[in-house]
């Protein structure tokens, strides 16, 4: 029986569209109407009641004391660094966003960059604790994609070391560790709310602490370091949150629990049918943990799939199907943070850097969508070597 070709030889493109990596679920302008009205007739654009609403709400939430909106997940960062008093060094893996080693910069900190675990995508404390320094001040993990961190792993390198913890929880609105919110653990954890994720305020970002006096710093730093009486305790960033964005995150918090559900059922069927090819490798979850899925990652041996990770994002990309290759170039060969490099071995995140391909993940995805690019890579690698030819031609 002859094969169906794939489009990059010559076939029909699987999809006739554009299949996206992210569109966000956003509520109908008739479920916002009403606090719309409210914020343009009061005149509250900002530092309003839906700010307060949203942060009480997402407190609950993740069952902490204390959740400060911001702006960002990066302001957050920083600010979060700055009023922990940081100083010296902080250590972060360079397989993550760059914006996890700017907001250290920003601080007046050294970026320290430790390997990750190749399953798990995630910060290893053992590389952790070989890069502490005396100038060491805190770790900087990562819930890489929305995976849950090795957070007692961490846990246990910082109480023996004197050190703070923060987490770039940037994706892990929905994420569960050992059954609960990732969110209460470490001093900090700072959640990203761009349309990208789970949890939507259009831009902005949470930071999440039991600790009373950082909360109480981090609202002042939002406010350029004033406390209200127009004397700034410290340089701090105009960081808030607009009542508009603070509204949407209402809207959308309401909805994250459904999408947490929905996109661990979606990535169930990705792995069901992509499992039985060769080649094709999945993050670990550990278990206990629940995944966010922020986007599924996946990663791509080519001796055994047939085809380097670059030339299936070229093949897929033929098939209408958008895919991106998260992080290329990892964080310490990036220009402007390779003068912090000090060439320590990171070699799991140079191979996943090279390997890992993530592939579009939404929270209200069909079945049949995901079961049609899971065709989509099923038929080029039933094409390998003719695709390989091709690509080598060019």
């Amino acid at each position: 029986m002859n094969k169906i070709l794939p489009a990059i030889l010559g076939g029909e493109p699987v999809f006739r569209e554009q299949i996206p990596m992210v569109r966000p679920v956003l509520p109908a302008f008739a479920e916002m109407a009403e606090g719309i009205g409210q914020i343009l007739g009061t005149g509250m654009v900002t530092k309003g009641k839906y700010m307060r609403q949203f942060e009480q709400s997402m407190a609950e939430r993740l069952g902490v004391k204390h959740a400060v909106a911001v702006s960002s997940c990066t302001s957050g960062m920083m600010l979060v660094h700055k009023c922990l008093g940081l100083t010296g060094e902080a250590i972060l893996p360079s397989f993550t966003f760059m914006a996890g080693a700017s907001a250290l910069v920003w601080a007046g900190l050294r970026p320290v960059f430790a390997d990750v675990d190749r399953a798990t995508n995630n910060l290893d404390p053992s590389t952790v604790e070989a890069v502490i320094t005396p100038q060491t001040s805190a770790i900087v993990a990562v819930h890489q994609f929305g995976n849950p961190a090795d957070i007692a792993g961490l846990e246990a390198v910082t109480r023996r070391h004197g050190l703070r913890l923060i987490f770039d929880a940037a994706h892990g609105a929905g994420a569960c560790y050992q059954g609960t919110p990732v969110g209460r653990q470490g001093d900090a954890q700072v959640f990203s709310l761009s349309p990208t994720k789970l949890l939507i305020t259009g831009e902005g970002g949470i930071v999440a602490t039991e600790d009373e006096q950082l909360a109480a710093q981090v609202r002042m730093g939002r406010e350029y370091g004033n406390d209200g009486n127009y004397d700034s305790a410290f340089a701090g960033l105009n960081a808030r949150m607009p009542e508009f964005n603070a509204l949407l995150g209402l809207h959308s918090l309401s909805r994250l629990e459904q999408a947490a559900e929905h996109r661990n059922e979606t990535v169930a069927l990705f792995q069901e049918v992509l499992g039985r090819l060769p080649g094709i490798g999945f993050q670990r979850v550990r278990s206990g943990d629940r995944h966010s899925y922020r986007e599924i990652s996946i990663t791509i041996d080519a001796d055994t799939f047939g085809l380097t990770r670059d030339e299936l994002a070229l093949a897929l990309a033929s098939e209408n199907v958008d895919s991106r290759k998260y992080y290329e170039p990892p964080v310490h060969k990036q220009t402007a943070y390779r003068p912090f490099y000090d060439s320590q071995p990171l070699p799991n995140t140079d191979w996943l850097s090279s390997h890992s391909l993530s592939l579009p993940m939404w929270s209200h995805m069909s079945a049949e969508t995901a079961m049609d690019i899971c065709k989509a890579i099923q038929r080029i690698h039933e094409n390998a070597a003719p695709i390989r030819r091709k690509l080598s031609d060019k």
